[in-house]
């Protein structure tokens, strides 16, 4: 059951609409179950508000707030539910809208309204009078009913520019009427930081009503036009996770939240709530199924990645220099990139990453600098393959490589079928333990043929392989030559349940260099296991 949720401070409002705002991007589809997913991750981040979505203009929604209400235990967040103000010539205790509103038992309403001129006279084809009327009236009626409103100005920037005086009464007749908080939305999205932060000052000293902000990302700027609105005195900022939304999408609520605690210092969530934050924003992309943006900020996988070899001499130095917070303020990790950039310090300190001494050998740092720099130029990448990298580490700092099995041969036949289908085979000859394995297996092409076969062979000896499974498979054609006499890349991404990790194969044949990224894969998920290899 719902209990009255623990705001963290009712002065300065973070209002998610990941639910109804971010669902409608472009492939987002959330289900009543994902919607209630989301909705615990965003309750445990600590926002204090979460619109569900509209009750009554779909079913989905009207479930939601159902279930939420009986599901959810919220400790942070108040459940907000979004409709529209009353219908032009309609009592406000009349109109359904309000009253799906209002049998949605959410504590608080969201109404939005018109405040462009054009769009009450075109889009809800009635008088500019009558929007006033139908604000006050939805307004009133609601709070007088015991619900909290926050109204949404819609398109407000837009209509400002050509008729201010009537976008500034619309904020004064919700303000009059009780809303809390009146939202200036930039719903076209086409506004800049310093045009948004005049008008949400002019706006503020005119009107006197508490003020928050809705930006759309349309130029780029709804992060930096959320915090500008901040700087000219709102105290609501809309957002959504991962800056999902229509179109391009809108201010991204985890840079949004990362900037106010730790830029503007203000304590807009619970304590230890921001170090979660990272974790959460990977949980939420995982539910719509969208691959989290490893160039996100704060929460991005290469938000703290450093590939230049001058970058890391100073991060060896001090990690401040190359970075404006403590990855961990956000929940996330330093990377150091391994690549044809790489210099000393950076080999040295990607050992330390993995966990391995290189104490104050030069000569071995150099020897891997400079077999990485050869390897890259044959077509390998270590940045996106650190498994391969660290058994190359390895195999320097200990002086010999881990080997579990020795390959005498490998063979995959496409057999083309007159029926139009085709047979994959695929045979590879080991030694494992001193024992010579033959092992043969079909798969779903000649790669999985390759996979399926090694692991036959292999899993008798070796059970801890039994867990792994490929979960990517990449390959490139590299520059240089053309057609099918081209050098290939292939990456590998393989998992154990618990953790992910890239290998990589360079080979003019797409087979072979499939072959020996597998074998990097198979020889990591031993080493990751603790398997210790065969002298």
């Amino acid at each position: 059951m719902t209990t009255e949720a623990k705001a963290t401070d009712d002065s300065f409002h973070v209002f998610d609409t990941t639910l109804r705002d971010g669902a409608q991007r472009e492939g987002i589809n959330l289900t009543v179950s994902d919607k209630l997913t989301i909705a615990r991750h965003l309750d445990d981040f600590g926002v204090g508000f979460i619109e569900g979505g509209w009750p009554g203009a779909n079913p989905r929604d009207t479930e939601f707030f159902a279930r939420a209400q009986q599901e959810i235990d919220f400790q942070h967040a108040k459940l907000v539910a979004f409709g529209a103000t009353r219908r032009p010539n309609t009592p406000a205790d009349e109109d359904p809208q309000l009253k799906a509103l209002l049998d949605s038992g959410a504590p608080v309403i969201t109404l939005v309204a018109k405040s462009h001129d054009r769009h009450v006279e075109l889009a809800l084809r009635t008088t500019l009078d009558e929007n006033l009327a139908m604000v006050r009236d939805s307004v009133s009626y609601l709070h007088a009913q015991g619900r909290r409103v926050f109204l949404d100005c819609e398109h407000f920037f837009d209509g400002y520019k050509v008729n201010p005086e009537y976008a500034k009464s619309v904020v004064r007749a919700a303000a009059e009427s009780g809303a809390d908080v009146v939202v200036l939305c930039d719903t076209n999205g086409g506004m800049l930081p310093a045009q948004i932060q005049a008008v949400v000052a002019t706006v503020l000293a005119d009107t006197g009503a508490r003020l928050g902000i809705h930006a759309q990302d349309d130029t780029g700027c709804a992060v930096a036009n959320t915090l500008a609105a901040v700087d000219a005195g709102a105290t609501h900022v809309q957002c959504t996770a991962n800056g999902y939304g229509e179109r391009v999408g809108n201010a991204n609520l985890f840079p949004v939240v990362a900037a106010l605690e730790l830029k503007y210092g203000k304590t807009v969530v619970p304590e230890g709530a921001l170090a979660e934050m990272t974790r959460i924003s990977h949980a939420i992309a995982e539910v719509v199924n969208l691959t989290p943006s490893t160039h996100q900020p704060y929460v991005g996988v290469s938000a703290f990645a450093h590939k230049a070899g001058l970058h890391a001499s100073a991060i060896k130095v001090d990690p401040d220099l190359y970075q404006h917070i403590a990855p961990e303020q956000v929940g996330n990790t330093m990377r150091m990139l391994v690549s044809d950039m790489a210099g000393r310090a950076s080999i040295e300190l990607k050992g330390k990453e993995l966990g391995i001494d290189l104490g104050d050998d030069r000569r071995l740092v150099a020897r891997v600098v400079d077999r990485v720099k050869e390897r890259e130029l044959q077509g390998y990448t270590y940045e996106a393959a650190d498994a391969s990298f660290e058994l190359l580490l390895r195999e320097e700092a200990e002086g010999r490589a881990r080997r579990y099995f020795r390959t005498e041969s490998w063979r995959a036949i496409v057999e083309n079928r007159p029926d139009g289908t085709h047979a994959n085979e695929a045979t590879v000859k080991l030694w494992a333990k001193s024992e010579r394995i033959v092992a043969t297996a079909e798969g779903n092409g000649p790669v999985n043929a390759l996979d399926r076969a090694l692991r036959v062979g292999l899993e008798r000896i070796y059970p801890q392989l039994a867990k792994l499974e490929l979960t990517d498979y990449k390959v490139r054609i590299l520059e240089g030559r053309h057609g099918t006499d081209s050098t290939t890349r292939v990456l590998i991404t393989t998992s154990d349940g618990e953790a992910e990790w890239s290998t990589v194969g360079v080979a003019e044949n797409v087979i072979a260099a499939s072959w020996q990224a597998l074998e990097d894969a198979y020889t990591y998920g031993l080493l990751r296991a603790g398997v210790e290899p065969p002298e």
